[in-house]
């Protein structure tokens, strides 16, 4: 895990530390920054995989600053903050933001949900590249990238996981539980509604409201084809 590098961000010195300190511990590289200017020139320099990133900043909001850094990079963040309201999450992952826990937390739980998501950044290629298409919708799973007639659909790396997982199996009716043991990790203890937050995100930034991604009712969601065929091309 040596080359998987963290960055933490909060504003509280003694929060920042023991989270500097304990993913040090868990052999990642760790740098750590208090305010957004702070954490953005670290962002910049350091290039994080992943960002633990705390809502009530001095100079700045974690969800703007969340999505200055993934206008520029996949990067995966993980929201820490006292809010426990429903539509801060909402607004959270609206941002981008790939998971999220709330004060107080333990350092167990933030040691699991911190390596779900370096698993997912971890996880093995394909062995070989691979496109699938539909329509005018195409998803590039080697080069990680969505296209809507031709247009590049901007999603998280979270989204694109959630997206593409659903469209390798068209037809399939996932459980969100299923779902989330395929994108996020077996080792996932947020709550399942999560799964519906992202899939809210994705139909938005892809123009539909259930075209493509259609709700099974009482079971989840399943990628709806349409007198189309997925092409795979090698």
């Amino acid at each position: 895990m040596s080359s998987v590098k963290i960055l933490a961000v909060d504003d509280d010195p003694a929060i920042r530390t023991l989270i500097h300190r304990y993913l040090t511990q868990q052999n990642y590289q760790v740098e750590s920054a208090g305010d957004g200017k702070t954490a953005l020139e670290l962002f910049e320099k350091f290039l994080p995989d992943l960002v633990v990133l705390d809502v009530n900043l001095p100079d700045t909001t974690g969800f703007q600053l969340c999505k200055q850094m993934q206008s520029h990079t996949g990067v995966f963040v993980l929201m820490l903050t006292s809010l426990t309201g429903e539509e801060d999450k909402i607004q959270g992952y609206d941002m981008g933001a790939d998971d999220y826990i709330t004060k107080p937390f333990g350092l167990v739980e933030l040691g699991l949900r911190v390596r779900a998501l370096v698993k997912r950044r971890g996880g093995a290629p394909p062995v070989k590249p691979e496109n699938l298409k539909y329509g005018d919708f195409a998803i590039d799973l080697d080069g990680r990238e969505v296209k809507v007639k031709g247009e590049l659909v901007a999603l998280t790396a979270l989204e694109f996981d959630l997206l593409s997982c659903l469209a390798k199996k068209p037809g399939r009716a996932w459980e969100r539980s299923d779902l989330i043991k395929e994108v996020w990790d077996v080792e996932y203890i947020g709550d399942e509604r999560v799964v519906d937050v992202h899939i809210g995100q994705i139909r938005k930034k892809l123009n539909s409201d259930s075209a493509i991604i259609k709700t099974v009712r009482g079971i989840g969601y399943k990628f709806d084809v349409v007198e189309e065929k997925a092409e795979e091309k090698n």
